[in-house]
């Protein structure tokens, strides 16, 4: 099983796809300007405490105040906010907590107002980035996350991943943790760490530690409401997770992302840093490799199975809700309730695609075909969880109920990914006004003509539709060698079919947009201006 990374940068920012043999599993998009990201840690300000609720709002810059429960507050709290106080009021404090006496653990059925008062500054880490109306949600539990360790604050329990199973590497584990972490820091043992030498689980420790360091410099000079710890970004924290022997390349379409991508890979897996691969083509990278294509047929409403069915993927502000129909499936199996399995055994695989591709979270209801035999009911919940079980983010999944219903719930951390896949009418452009399709041909060789003799424009490219390119380089004299004779100049012209039938593109030779609207607009008065005056 392969697994392979493509990340495209643009000016908005960065689009990560993962693919898994050759079948889009997960999207994101790296927005460059969004902020409140899963694991930033902020230093905020109590705004509100409400004991209705056993919970405060915290103020941390976001225009909605960030929820923080009681249950959120972790046994250590008050450690932290010693510690808090004593950096901020001390220039001069230790970053780091050797001979640090921690305070008493908070009652777990305690009230928040025994806990915090209002204008309080305290330090608090993102768990769940703001979604629809809602602000972030917050913890005080702090932690910092490293490829094969997380580093915990004011802790000193050293606990192992439950997917290590053998008990002596277990043991191992702890012994050597136990030996090389820092006082009153608690430690972590992810599932990565299995198996590994003493050298790299320091490695990470120590980069953990010195990241701890640094946000503590940076809160002795911090005010209010600022960034005290940035999480990794996106791309950063997927290489993080999933870096492992399945990973057989990495593909980027910028230089300058190349060698930040290569310079982090060399630090925390130098054996994994030739897989990470420059693309240079002509095409965009996601048009070439299809992932646009996926993009396309993945998104929408109605998803087809290879089979002959389809899932109908309907969202509310409550629970996601995901059908599952037959279609018109031709009947190769003996009755209808091996038609049923069958089926839903396909649909399984699509619906736990479906889930981390939009990255889904709360409550899922999938409603799978009817089918009556119990035996196969348990088929459809094993074979559910077969395909869940490399999900990232936690989720618990029920058995089917009499009705042949499905529910799933997965955490939600993040906004969910929603991409629009209808297209604007390629014919009006969104206007609903109707412009002659036929002419859009003669529009370009207007315009190009334009480009060559005013501006003086070289090595032009041309984006259009795929029927457009066909139009243009088709048959041995085709139109864009009439250009070349006309102009004695060359002219790329690339094809893109995330374009409308009517929509193209001039780029220069430094891949810029070519902007001529105004002087097209221009010579167009002006010709409207002297037809009038022959009429």
């Amino acid at each position: 099983m392969s697994n392979e990374l493509f990340i495209s940068s643009g000016q908005d920012g960065e689009r990560i796809a993962l693919i898994n043999d050759k079948r889009l599993v997960e999207y994101h998009f790296e927005d460059q300007t969004r902020k409140f990201n899963v694991g930033d840690i902020y230093l905020g300000v109590v705004r509100k405490v409400v004991p209705g609720l056993n919970a405060a709002f915290i103020d941390v810059g976001y225009e909605k105040d960030a929820f923080l429960h009681y249950f959120d507050l972790g046994p250590k709290v008050k450690s932290l906010t010693k510690f808090t106080k004593t950096v901020l009021n001390n220039a001069s404090a230790p970053t780091l907590l050797k001979k640090f006496e921690l305070e008493p653990e908070i009652k777990k059925e305690g009230k928040m107002p025994q806990v915090v008062d209002k204008g309080q500054q305290v330090l608090v880490q993102v768990v769940k980035e703001p979604i629809s109306s809602k602000g972030p949600r917050l913890s005080c539990e702090l932690s910092l996350a490293g490829r094969y360790l997380v580093l915990v604050p004011f802790s000193n329990v050293v606990s192992v991943s439950k997917k290590i199973a053998d008990k002596d590497e277990r043991q191992r584990l702890v012994r050597l943790i136990s030996s090389i972490r820092p006082e009153n820091f608690g430690v972590i043992i992810r599932t990565v760490a299995s198996g590994k030498e003493v050298a790299e689980l320091d490695k990470d420790l120590r980069q953990l530690v010195k990241t701890w360091e640094d946000g503590i410099t940076v809160l002795k000079k911090a005010r209010p409401k600022d960034l005290i710890i940035g999480e990794l970004d996106r791309t950063s924290s997927i290489l993080r997770d999933m870096l492992n022997e399945s990973f057989d390349s990495i593909h980027v379409d910028s230089k300058e992302v190349y060698d930040d991508i290569r310079s982090y890979i060399k630090n925390i897996a130098p054996d994994k840093e030739k897989i990470v691969k420059l693309y240079q083509g002509k095409t965009k990278m996601f048009e070439h490799v299809g992932v646009e294509k996926q993009l396309k047929t993945l998104f929408g409403k109605s998803v087809s199975l290879s089979g002959g069915g389809y899932l109908i993927i309907e969202h509310t502000e409550a629970l996601h809700v995901i059908d599952v129909n037959s279609g018109n499936k031709s009947n190769n199996e003996g009755s209808q309730e091996e038609t049923a399995l069958y089926t839903n055994i396909e649909a399984c695989r699509e619906v736990a695609r479906q889930l981390r591709l939009r990255d889904m979270g709360g409550i899922i209801v999938v409603d799978f075909i009817d089918m009556k035999n119990p035996d196969n009911r348990k088929v459809i919940y094993e074979r559910m969880k077969l395909e869940m079980k490399d999900d990232r983010s936690k989720n618990v999944i029920l058995p089917l109920s009499k009705f042949g219903l499905m529910q799933i719930t997965r955490e939600r951390v993040r906004p969910q990914t929603n991409l629009i896949t209808a297209e604007v009418c390629p014919t009006c452009n969104g206007t609903g006004k109707i412009s002659a399709s036929l002419a859009v041909a003669d529009q370009i060789e207007h315009k190009l003509d334009y480009i060559i003799t005013k501006q003086n424009e070289r090595n032009i490219k041309l984006m259009v539709h795929p029927y457009l390119y066909s139009y243009f380089t088709a048959g041995l004299i085709s139109r864009r060698m009439r250009w070349y004779l006309r102009y004695y100049r060359w002219v790329r012209i690339q094809q893109d079919s995330s374009f409308g039938l009517t929509e193209f593109r001039f780029m220069n030779e430094l891949s810029q947009n070519i902007d001529m609207e105004s002087e097209m607009e221009q010579i167009d008065i002006h010709s409207e201006e002297f037809i009038s005056e022959k009429e």
